[in-house]
């Protein structure tokens, strides 16, 4: 799932266009939104909204739930085992306070407590939620993090 330099985080593409686009049903996408597993941009109307990567990470998703047959939970466990605190280098007294680093099943973009550093970020736009749809696999990418 190698995104290119071109995708854009822009949310052009409502729910029902990022459906053809992603080949997902509607009602799956609604799901993985509910369920953590993707940050859709909300308009005041309270519609959702998809930018390319939306897309890229959309297929990633099913990649993972189809082909190598995890579920849901499995997904966000995955998605919780990436280092966050080293993309990110909070320091240690941030790591000790922050839920991210902390719980072993959500991912950090659940996090309930955030460090000093994430607190005032939006996670549709922070590199490690965006970070997975650079890699065919979520173990390549971790490897290049903690080298």
């Amino acid at each position: 799932m190698k995104q290119s330099s071109t995708s854009s985080t822009t949310p052009v593409y409502t729910l029902s266009v990022a459906a053809d686009l992603s080949g997902i049903a509607v009602h799956s996408i609604r799901q993985y939104i509910d369920k953590g597993l993707i940050i859709p941009f909300k308009k005041v109307s309270c519609r959702n909204l998809f930018s390319e990567v939306d897309i890229i990470r959309l297929k990633y998703i099913h990649k993972l739930l189809e082909k190598d047959g995890l579920n849901i939970a499995g997904i966000k466990s995955l998605l919780a085992l990436i280092p966050c605190w080293k993309i990110r280098q909070c320091s240690e007294t941030d790591r000790e306070k922050c839920q991210a680093y902390i719980c072993e099943t959500n991912p950090c973009w659940e996090a309930s407590e955030k460090g000093t550093l994430c607190r005032n970020t939006n996670c549709r736009e922070c590199e490690v939620y965006r970070s997975v749809e650079n890699y065919t696999d979520l173990k390549s990418f971790i490897k290049t993090i903690i080298k």
